[in-house]
């Protein structure tokens, strides 16, 4: 279950930034997680109710913001969504695409008080 490594990465980060800001706790987290990125949001729920067992992170409200996919079609140039990394172009029907949103993972932002 890589999501709990995931999580505790999250505290680590999150107690840098608490102790940069001069701060006691995060009030409020919010996590950007694309579709693409190969997070199972319910695994990281259940690891993150350990993970941030008597840490900064112990009583912030936890928010998932979710990212869509998207990638351009490198042979007729079009925009699109895709479910899948293996999606096929819906316009063209070629399979060569440059990935533009949906594998990312980061902490978007905290509330530190």
């Amino acid at each position: 279950m890589h999501e709990l490594s995931i999580a505790l990465s999250i505290v680590e980060i999150a107690e840098e930034e608490v102790k940069k800001a001069g701060g006691t706790q995060v009030e409020q987290i919010v996590l950007e997680i694309g579709s693409l990125a190969s997070i199972e949001e319910e695994a990281l729920a259940f690891a993150w109710q350990e993970a941030v067992k008597q840490t900064v992170l112990e009583k912030a409200i936890y928010v998932i913001q979710n990212t869509a996919g998207r990638a351009v079609c490198l042979a007729c140039k079009r925009e699109f969504e895709l479910s899948f990394m293996y999606d096929l172009c819906p316009f063209c029907g070629d399979f060569r695409k440059e990935l533009m949103q949906g594998k990312e993972l980061r902490i978007k932002s905290l509330i530190i008080i």
